[in-house]
């Protein structure tokens, strides 16, 4: 299976986008992203490169596998 790797802010924010997250608001270099049935919002940075860990954090926020990660990724 390939590997997660960093990732410019807009590239993570339009995975998100595509799986159903809309921006919520926007606070400082925060993007706040809801998604219906979900109780806690994903927070992306808006850093030149989202660390991975960051990454992985939102993926099991918004309970998105791997597989499908890299589905979305493909799209983009």
């Amino acid at each position: 299976m390939a590997k997660i790797q960093a990732l410019p802010w807009q590239k993570l924010s339009r995975i998100f986008e595509l799986d159903g997250w809309g921006l919520e608001r926007v606070r400082g270099d925060h993007c706040v992203y809801t998604k219906a049935g979900f109780p806690r919002p994903v927070i992306i940075p808006k850093y030149r490169e989202v660390a991975v860990f960051i990454i992985l954090n939102n993926l099991k926020t918004a309970r998105i596998s791997r597989e499908r990660y890299f589905e979305l990724l493909k799209k983009i």
